[in-house]
């Protein structure tokens, strides 16, 4: 059974195209790309959702043959192998935040007292930082790392993530807050 020129088949009948004819795959791609794209890009940077995106289709066609249409549609199936990733990609970057807050620096090579203490320091702090980074949500981490790493104003962040500038305060402080908890504690008991 086809469809006439500019007639959707429905997932039924294209799931049922693409298991004689692998190629008929890329159907599935064209119709629901978008909608998985925008998905992923709200929950992560755009970079990211590119990646992900692609990684649901790839995903879905070498895992075409266990779709089953009785338990929802193509579009559905999509998005639950999409979120299985993005919350793989969580919990990856959680995994190097919290390895980074084990690891030690090297003492500076520099024999000037200032660059000893400061490497003291900051090898001190090096795991309490990457601790509380781990902690942060993405966006609180996103807003605080664009403000100290890519030193850009509220406007600025709010312009690159696509938020309100209120958001912007709103998670940088909720960032903050966490921060002094976490360094406060282990100044206590460090």
């Amino acid at each position: 059974m086809t469809a006439d020129v500019g007639e959707q088949v429905s997932d039924a009948e294209l799931v049922a195209q693409y298991r004689r004819n692998s190629d008929r795959f890329t159907e599935v791609h064209d119709r629901y790309f978008r909608d998985i794209y925008l998905y992923v890009a709200g929950r992560l940077d755009t970079q990211a959702a590119e990646d992900i995106a692609a990684e649901t289709f790839l995903l879905a066609f070498d895992q075409r043959d266990r779709f089953d249409p009785e338990r929802g549609g193509l579009r559905l199936w999509l998005f639950g192998i999409a979120t299985n990733l993005v919350a793989r990609h969580r919990r990856k970057e959680a995994r190097h935040y919290r390895a980074l807050s084990r690891m030690a620096l090297e003492p500076a090579a520099e024999g000037h007292e200032n660059s000893v203490v400061t490497s003291v320091s900051a090898q001190r702090m090096q795991p309490r930082l990457a601790q509380a980074l781990a902690t942060l949500s993405k966006g609180e981490r996103d807003v605080l790392m664009l403000v100290a790493l890519g030193q850009l104003s509220y406007d600025e962040v709010a312009q690159a993530l696509g938020i309100s500038p209120g958001t912007v305060g709103s998670r940088l402080s909720r960032a903050r807050a966490k921060f002094h908890a976490i360094i406060d504690k282990e100044s206590v008991h460090g």
